[in-house]
């Protein structure tokens, strides 16, 4: 087997066993603030922040106001919204300064991170583990936050789904709120 194979095979494993443990009352909680709240924003950096502007494309697809924080036409937060602050380590500063700012406004903040115990973990109303048990044995086939990135992505793309179906949403409205202009 080629090492690609190898790496794609201990990723999709390692994740598998993340999802067995993901826990369900705070599933139904995110998607409750989701799709009660006026408007969602989501913040991350770097890989985190891809996963997380892939998630808020989707909610913008199921017909909710998103913004990722960050981008220039992001409107302000208002007390009653929802923030989704994703980072793996927890100590990303513009992290934390986002979640703080977010709680000081009223907004909800909800932390997705690979490390609970931290600064950012702290300032959640809702804070969502995905931690990564360690295996030193394999670190070169998923290094850096690979785990934590494709987890997250796939516990997102779940929640997409949940919220899908409490909205009652269908495919063929999603696409006719899919990106048309190329």
């Amino acid at each position: 087997m080629s090492e690609a194979k190898n790496a794609s095979s201990y990723i999709l494993a390692r994740v598998e066993a993340l999802v067995r443990n993901w826990d369900e009352a705070k599933e139904r909680d995110l998607i409750d603030l989701i799709c009660r709240s006026p408007q969602v924003f989501v913040y991350g950096v770097g890989r985190s922040g891809l996963v997380g502007k892939a998630f808020a494309i989707r909610l913008v697809q199921l017909g909710l106001k998103v913004f990722f924080v960050g981008e220039t036409i992001t409107p302000i937060v208002n007390p009653g919204d929802l923030v989704i602050v994703l980072s793996y380590t927890g100590e990303t500063m513009s992290a934390i300064q986002t979640s703080n700012i977010a709680r000081r406004v009223g907004a909800q903040v909800v932390v997705i991170t690979g490390r609970t115990g931290t600064k950012l973990g702290h300032t959640a109303n809702l804070l969502i583990p995905i931690e990564i048990p360690p295996d030193d044995q394999k670190p070169q086939r998923a290094p850096l936050g690979t785990l934590f990135e494709d987890a997250t992505l796939i516990y997102l793309d779940g929640i997409a789904a949940a919220v899908m179906e409490k909205l009652h949403q269908t495919e063929a409205e999603m696409r006719a709120r899919h990106a048309i202009m190329v």
